[in-house]
């Protein structure tokens, strides 16, 4: 195992100063995917395609005509496009499916040199906070390999924990980027909703879907944000902001005013650790000189169950598509067309994706669609509101990520519900579109990563991201 480098400022030093070449760097990632193979962090390795793209990096690094991720080895989640590659969301429904054109943000990486090492294992259509719905398996934890990744983009995350990669790519619906980030003892990023292209993105609740980075570094996060985000004509969601030009030019900020949620440290369901873990570094931004408040959240208790019924109706009408008769797995015991139907999507689609599409499609029959759709809307627009006050009046809102640190594998398996309402901190920043980043907040008494999440206005990732590397430092 070589060198591990936190952040791509480091790798190109390196480069300059002839101690590594992109290719050497492709050669020790292959070796720690080989040596960590049984983490099941990668779907697939495009071994001889990234050792060929790292020579002609090379090449351009010497000619001076590098882009700006020149050195960068990342892994993209499975449910992200890529010309020519197979692309599954790791379900058996698209076990053999090749893409024929890339995701927009697969171009821009591309464009600036970035290497795609190979597809990282995640829930099955990014539907589990466990990485455990995966038809290929879950992924483990290094930090404790009887410990789940966190989901749906834990082998995006584990990739980069284990010095797989770089950094990855992966895509935050109700806390898929963040909440693995917290697990694995890494940053994760999810911007505002409409800032990034979801076009070439397997959709799983289309009003929720956001790409996001994990990283070591906050530096490499605004990076790649910086490449990803901006305008693109196959996404109509996009929002019509400029598109942030991250300079790196962190300063020391001045005073700021931040909220937590009470219930964050009187709720019995927090481990007492993460608690602790929230209370020092509240002692620390206070001693400081920011004023840290808290505040009461009315609607928590409903921020778990309006996400769910809106994003399961969304999933129910996404995964309409996967039929057996377009592309995709099909039943070899399919005898006609109501046969290929069922049979196709009962094989080929895993326990919890049925399980939320059957909700979905529940929730938006004619005799309920009232009664629960409807009414998660308006509960989502009553969130909204009420975060965007709190956002007027404080710089940032403080949470913890995750409820509690990296769980046993198999619990997901006993009670869905629970591992649900493990997304209480996570689901308001998709809830409501604003931007949320995961920051690594120490270990617990096990050694297992513990992560805390800073909330900041829309379009405001600039401020999240230099008060992000200011509050790593405390």
């Amino acid at each position: 195992m070589t060198k591990s480098y936190t952040s791509l400022s480091g790798i190109k030093n390196d480069i300059t100063a002839g101690k590594t070449t992109v290719e050497k760097l492709v050669q020790s990632y292959l070796s720690n995917i080989a040596v960590n193979s049984h983490l099941n962090a990668f779907n697939e390795v495009f071994r001889e395609e990234a050792l060929n793209r790292a020579k002609e990096v090379d090449v351009r690094i010497k000619q001076g005509t590098a882009g700006k991720l020149a050195g960068m080895v990342i892994g993209i989640k499975d449910n992200i496009c890529y010309k020519g590659h197979k692309v599954s969301a790791s379900s058996r429904i698209l076990q053999d499916f090749t893409s024929v054109y890339s995701a927009t943000i697969v171009e821009r990486l591309l464009a600036e040199d970035a290497i795609i090492i190979g597809r990282c294992n995640c829930d099955e259509f990014a539907m589990g906070a466990a990485n455990e719905t995966s038809f290929f398996g879950p992924v483990k934890n290094l930090a404790d390999e009887t410990r789940v990744s966190g989901g749906s983009s834990g082998g995006s995350a584990v990739a980069v924990q284990a010095g797989m990669c770089h950094a990855a790519i992966g895509t935050d619906t109700g806390g898929s980027v963040r909440q693995p980030a917290s697990f694995c003892g890494l940053i994760g990023l999810k911007p505002t909703y409409g800032r990034i292209s979801r076009y070439g993105i397997i959709a799983y609740a289309s009003s929720f879907d956001q790409v996001g980075p994990i990283t070591r570094s906050i530096e490499d996060a605004g990076l790649l944000l910086d490449v990803m985000a901006g305008p693109d004509e196959y996404d109509s969601t996009l929002a019509r902001v400029d598109a942030p030009k991250f300079n790196g030019d962190f300063k020391k900020p001045a005073p700021k005013k931040i909220a937590y949620l009470q219930e964050a440290l009187s709720s019995p369901g927090v481990d007492s650790e993460v608690k602790n873990s929230l209370i020092d570094y509240i002692e620390k931004l206070r001693a400081e000189g920011h004023t840290v408040k808290p505040i009461a959240f009315d609607y928590l208790d409903y921020l778990v169950p309006a996400y769910y019924i809106l994003a399961m109706a969304e999933a129910s009408s996404n995964l309409s598509r996967y039929d057996g008769v377009h592309y995709g797995y099909r039943s070899p015991d399919a005898v006609d067309l109501q046969s290929t139907y069922k049979k196709s999507r009962s094989e080929g689609f895993g326990k919890e994706v049925k399980r939320r599409i059957m909700l979905g499609t529940f929730v938006l029959s004619a005799g309920y669609y009232d009664a629960y759709f409807a009414k998660a809307q308006k509960v989502r627009r009553l969130i909204r509101e009420k975060t965007n006050a709190i956002l007027n009046e404080y710089d940032f809102i403080l949470v913890p990520t995750a409820p509690e640190p990296a769980f046993p594998l198999g619990r997901e398996e006993k009670d869905p519900v629970i591992t649900y309402l493990s997304d209480i901190f996570t689901v308001q920043a998709s809830l409501t579109g604003a931007p949320a980043i995961s920051l690594p907040a120490g270990n617990n008494s096990k050694g297992l990563p513990l992560g805390l999440q800073l909330l900041s206005k829309h379009f405001d990732e600039q401020e999240l991201l230099n008060f992000s590397k200011y509050f790593l430092e405390l």
